[in-house]
């Protein structure tokens, strides 16, 4: 059996632009330190396949190349770097200038190259970008050995026609590897194509509202042909985005729709529905201090009279009288059931969306 971490898109030294300087450096040192819990999960695998975008871009602090070959010589696992389009190989980059140790292999051409590890009896297969672009690279290729455990790392898109090595599922399936480990995707998926598992992590942490959720590393095992993957997630603030109806009173109603373990993470709220005026900056006076970073969004539309305009001479004051007629002659459920499809329907004549 072969047990493997596989991870990608860590994007160290992002810049955190929306947030205040100072948070955005902890938010860095976070990332940083993340590096030790992914050291825990590599405790006790045979290989490290590191998917590309480890770096957000060519500017890279000296704390986090300490704390990078730290973590690569924490583990007697053999680690494998393919770079990605944001921290691609060049001279004078970090892959080309730091000492990583024996056991940390980087792939520097855009062209397939295999290290055969004969005490696994496994062939690992990657390739690195050396520019913010790369053509396919699976096209027409096939393991050497397919009586051996094959696996690739390499950082690339499933989109059709990407500039970030193009893949296809087609092509991951006339491979023949057993596991391709892939980089790019901000969000995890596991696929299968033909007998090859292929799968993307995701990122290491959320850094916006576009990467909400638990973030984290698969971890992989491979024993006689047959692969399993398992999503563990790295403890962290996560970015969240939570939608609430505003009501009568907008604070009692973001109180009550918060999950109890939102403490310290970074959420912007969206306020819906109708409602009188909303004071943004004294709800964010008010709940700020429970949270990283927040933002609050009023989406609301201005409440209104229901039947203001069932007196106007219009299509909609004609639907909105009959309407009112019903209501007034209805009682209980009916009377409700009235209301709802007048609100309903003024809703739809103001070119609003409707959830059903």
């Amino acid at each position: 059996m072969i047990k493997i971490l596989h991870a990608a898109d860590l994007h160290l030294d992002s810049a955190f632009a929306a947030l205040t300087g100072a948070q955005a450096a902890q938010r860095r040192r976070e990332q940083r330190a993340a590096l030790d819990r992914l050291a825990q999960l590599a405790a006790d695998c045979d290989l490290v396949l590191l998917a590309g975008d480890l770096f957000d871009g060519a500017r890279v602090y000296r704390d986090t190349l300490d704390a990078l070959r730290r973590f690569c010589a924490s583990t007697d696992a053999e680690i494998f770097i393919a770079p990605g389009n944001h921290d691609y190989f060049a001279p004078g980059s970090p892959y080309d200038t730091e000492g990583w140790g024996e056991n940390v292999h980087i792939f520097t051409t855009p062209e397939l190259r295999r290290v055969r590890l004969p005490r696994l009896n496994c062939d690992v297969y990657g390739a690195g970008f050396t520019a913010a672009d790369m053509p396919p690279l699976l096209t027409d290729f096939h393991v050497a050995d397919e009586t051996v455990t094959n696996v690739m790392v390499l950082h690339g898109d499933l989109q059709p026609n990407s500039p970030y090595n193009a893949l296809t599922t087609d092509e991951i399936a006339a491979g023949g590897l057993d596991y391709l480990a892939l980089g790019h995707v901000h969000a995890m998926q596991v696929g299968h194509a033909g007998a090859t598992t292929y799968a993307y992590p995701g990122c290491l942490m959320g850094r916006g509202f576009d990467e909400c959720g638990a973030k984290g590393a698969l971890r992989v095992t491979i024993e006689e042909k047959q692969v399993r993957t398992e999503f563990v997630p790295v403890a962290g603030r996560t970015y969240e985005i939570l939608s609430v109806a505003a009501g009568d009173d907008p604070l009692a109603a973001i109180r009550a729709a918060l999950p109890p373990e939102h403490a310290g993470d970074c959420y912007r709220i969206e306020l819906t529905g109708e409602a009188d005026r909303v004071d943004v900056a004294a709800l964010e006076d008010a709940l700020g201090g429970e949270f990283f970073s927040l933002s609050v969004r009023d989406r609301t539309v201005p409440r209104k009279a229901l039947w203001a305009e069932a007196g106007e001479d219009t299509l909609r004051g004609r639907c909105l009288r009959e309407l009112k007629a019903r209501c007034d002659a209805a009682e209980g459920g009916d009377r409700e059931t009235a209301v709802q499809a007048a609100r309903l329907l003024t809703a739809l004549m103001d070119g609003r969306e409707v959830a059903l």
